[in-house]
């Protein structure tokens, strides 16, 4: 039963049901090409209409294998198993410490606030029965929080499950009150847990209790995160609108509880969804505008501002309108026109709009078919930017103005919250009657790592500019590639002497650097961005070294059809080059040289190097992305270095029928890398391996440990072939994160210097983890990378495992200059990024030995 129909035959309203916390939609592009995110999700509601009857929002549990705050029905709301994941007491080399002690020690203010929680401090978890029992939550509530026991007392009660800031006198208490019916009902109220602060459950407590303080602020939840609709900034230029706010997250670090708190923005679309539908009606052709329709709209991201809620858009339909009836949990009939006049005081002034279809499944459950809720499209608003918003530079410029805030700012920003909760009487006060109290932003001392030399053919370079040495090595020769002797460019026919104007200023940038092109083969095809496939299917051959398209019009279909033909049909490395790219004859050569080293690197060629200590040492990187076309399918990417300067890479790309990041085939990704290293190293294994695992979300530290750890084990014990194995580091990168760091200079606060680590204060006890600011950022303020350790047998000190990370982030052979992630890593968010947007299969291996996906 597809979307419409399920929506048909349960004819739900909007507000009711369970909603569940959908992936954030993954929308435009930033300038290297890699996807900007912006977050939208879904809230629980309070009410099972379901069954009619109130129901405990949240519940709490404690497990063998870990810690989970279910909502209500069971339904896990917020994974903790992270939390039960002590990795740190298995590596025997950083169990005592896992702080370095070299590079220049440097002061760093966080976004860390202390919560003043005393020593002594504990919660207490009661359990609450009620005989006889009672069917209504809102009953049960109430009955309790009527008794003198508890006026006037801090308290938290899901109807269930009870939470004090005091100890009461009797391990079990028994109470006795009456109902309106004057039905005597006893109370047996029994204590379950003593918890501490470092306990999991009462990190989710302290953030749902913090969450209370937010909304004494008069704060909205949107998604996670808290926003401010009274102070909304309006880019009318654009038809955008920003809500400020705060992400906040309360978390046990090294030696207490913390509070984490970053300014957020949620980006809105000023028109609704009507008036997108109405301006789509007006430019497109009739017979096509369903579908257009369809083709826009399914998929985004919605926020219903009566309630502040958002909803994904799954499907339209257009035979149900506002003026059709739904049944209320109750059993009566009422219009969609008339229960959002009743529940919202709105009046929808279009009787005629179809309804937009939002299938909301229960979170974890397969059985459960999936609920719908119909909403309206005059009262929806898109969120986020539109693919097409993204490529307009001027709208990216000025929303980069409103959202990319300096050190200084954002550390105003955030001293404001704390200044604007401790002047707030009912904030302030439900903190203190939990014992808590908000202190000031903690600074801790970081250290600032040693620069790094970029190693080129015969000579090397200290870059003046620690982020960035393009400059640097115009002068100087790469490591070594192979000339570009037999290769063609494809254009139109308009694009001709465009085509050879490019070519001769690739020719001449090639040379300096020692890269040496022959003239091509121009090859022309009609102007029609479909014919070049036709072409390349003549053109093509194995001898081939490189394909150039030099593409008329950003039409994706003519990109990915180019692309699948030229990574499964006849493999074979290609460059595309938009004709615009190359219309500003002032940049050139600019824009040649960069596409020059591109090249290079597709054909095989090493750019540069750094310095690497280890011998034999192998480093890869994983990255797991959803196929944007086939539902269920995952895109696992897998990327190793094969020789000891780490200059040349090996790259493999599965795909997996799993809707999860859990990568199923990292044993066969890895045989196919130990096995070319071989091949490239005398038949020698690697001594060491580093794999830096990236796209783990929260709660999946424990898949990667019990599940994935093992299939890379079992490869290198079967190769070692009885003798030592391949000695073996696995390490978690996350790119988001919120913790911030600043320094301070000339009397404010900046973003600190490239190479900062922090491995002390802000981390986790438990783990071996650490920080690394390691990008230059000229506008806004600086997100550290996090790095987590979960795995190591290399033994490697603390300071050689943060150095050797700091050195891979210098490897990226697509930018001349530091990036966020260790290079193997982005090398493979690259990879699935091109099979999961174009090919959609899985590339030849002809091609697993060249960056082809660059």
């Amino acid at each position: 039963m597809n979307g419409r129909a399920r929506a048909k035959a349960r004819g739900l309203s909007r507000g009711e049901g369970f909603f569940r916390q959908p992936d954030s939609p993954r929308v435009g592009y930033s300038g290297n090409g890699d996807l900007l995110a912006l977050q939208s999700e879904n809230e629980d509601v309070k009410s099972d209409t379901r069954s009619g009857k109130s129901s405990p929002k949240y519940g709490f549990s404690v497990g063998t294998s870990g810690y989970k705050v279910m909502d209500r029905g069971g339904r896990i709301r917020c994974n903790l198993e992270d939390m039960g994941i002590r990795t740190r007491e298995t590596m025997e080399h950083v169990r005592d410490s896992k702080t370095g002690s070299s590079g220049i020690p440097v002061k760093v203010v966080t976004n860390l606030f202390s919560l003043g929680i005393p020593k002594e401090w504990q919660l207490y978890q009661y359990h609450v029965a009620f005989i006889p029992e009672m069917e209504s939550r809102r009953l049960r509530i109430a009955l309790l929080y009527s008794h003198p026991e508890f006026l006037g007392k801090a308290k938290v009660f899901d109807g269930a499950t009870l939470f004090l800031a005091h100890k009461l006198e009797n391990e079990v208490t028994e109470l006795s009150c009456e109902t309106r019916r004057n039905e005597t009902v006893k109370i047996t109220i029994t204590l379950t847990h003593q918890l501490l602060p470092s306990s999991p459950v009462t990190i989710q407590f302290l953030n749902i209790a913090f969450k209370k303080v937010l909304k004494k602020l008069s704060m909205h939840q949107i998604g996670r995160n808290f926003y401010s609709p009274s102070d909304l900034v309006e880019i009318p230029q654009h038809k955008l609108t920003l809500w400020p706010g705060f992400a906040t997250s309360v978390t046990q670090y090294e030696n207490r509880v913390m509070l984490c708190a970053d300014v957020s923005h949620k980006v809105l679309r000023s028109e609704n969804v009507l008036e997108f539908m109405s301006n789509l009606y007006d430019n497109v052709d009739k017979a096509r505008f369903t579908e257009m329709c369809e083709k826009e709209l399914v998929g985004l991201i919605v926020l219903t501002r009566y309630n502040n809620k958002t909803y994904r858009i799954d499907d339209i339909e257009w035979s149900v309108k506002p003026t059709d009836t739904f049944q209320k949990s109750d059993g009566t009939q009422i219009t969609y026109e008339d229960y959002y006049k009743q529940q919202y005081d709105v009046d929808l002034t279009d009787l005629n709009q179809p309804m937009l279809v939002s299938q909301l499944k229960l979170k974890g459950s397969k059985t459960v078919e999936p609920r719908v809720v119909h909403l309206v499209p005059e009262l929806c608003y898109m969120t986020g930017l539109s693919s097409r918003a993204t490529s307009d530079f001027r709208l990216m410029k000025d929303l980069a103005q409103e959202t990319h805030l300096s050190p200084e700012v954002r550390h105003q920003r955030l001293s404001r919250l704390a200044d604007n909760i401790q002047r707030n009487k009912d904030a302030r006060l439900e903190l203190e009657s939990w014992g808590l109290q908000l202190g000031c932003q903690a600074s801790l001392t970081g250290r600032v790592v040693t620069s790094e030399k970029i190693l080129m053919q015969n000579e090397m370079c200290m870059p003046m500019n620690a982020g960035d040495w393009l400059r640097d090595m115009r002068n100087m020769k790469i490591i070594g590639v192979a000339p570009l002797e037999n290769w063609i460019v494809v254009c139109t026919i308009r694009n001709m002497e465009l085509a050879h104007n490019f070519v001769t200023c690739l020719r001449r940038v090639g040379g300096p650097m020692g890269f040496n092109m022959e003239n091509p083969r121009v090859v022309q095809v009609p102007d029609s961005p479909m014919a070049f496939v036709r072409v390349l299917q003549q053109h093509v051959n194995p001898e081939l070294q490189l394909v150039l398209c030099l593409l008329p019009s950003n039409q994706k279909d003519c990109y990915d059809s180019v692309k699948k033909f030229v990574s499964l049909e006849q493999p074979v490395p290609s460059q595309c080059v938009l004709a615009r790219t190359l219309s500003k004859q002032g940049m050139m050569m600019s824009v040649a040289t960069k596409i020059a080293l591109q090249i290079a690197c597709k054909v095989g060629g090493e750019l540069w190097a750094v310095e690497i200590p280890l011998k034999s040492l192998m480093v890869a990187g994983i990255d797991v992305n959803k196929d944007a076309v086939s539902k269920g399918t995952s895109v696992v990417g897998f990327v190793a270095s094969i020789n000891t300067s780490i200059t040349r890479w090996y790259s493999h790309c599965v795909m997996q029928h799993a809707g999860t990041n859990t990568a199923d085939c990292l044993k066969i990704c890895m045989e196919g890398a130990i096995n070319k290293w071989q091949k490239c190293n005398n038949g020698q294994l690697p001594a060491r391996i580093i794999v830096y695992r990236d796209g783990v979300g929260d709660g999946q530290l424990r898949m990667v440990v019990d599940y994935e750890v093992p299939q890379l084990l079992s490869v290198l014990n079967e190769c070692s072939g009885g003798f030592r194995r391949p000695r073996l580091s696995v390490v978690v990168v996350r790119k988001k994160s919120l913790c911030r760091f600043f320094t301070e200079a000339n009397r404010s606060l900046q973003n600190p210097p490239v190479g900062t680590v922090i491995d002390m204060e802000a981390t986790r006890p438990e783990w071996y983890d650490f920080f690394l600011i390691s990008q230059l950022v000229r506008q806004g303020t600086v997100n550290p990378t996090y790095y987590n350790v979960v795995y190591d047998d290399n033994g490697l000190k603390p300071d050689h495992m943060q150095r050797l990370t700091y050195k891979m982030c210098h490897l990226y052979y697509n930018w001349t200059g530091l990036i966020r992630v260790p290079a193997p890593c982005q090398y493979a968010s690259k990879l699935t990024f091109l099979v999961s947007q174009s090919i959609h299969r899985e590339p030849s291996l002809e091609l697993a030995d060249k960056l082809f996906y660059l």
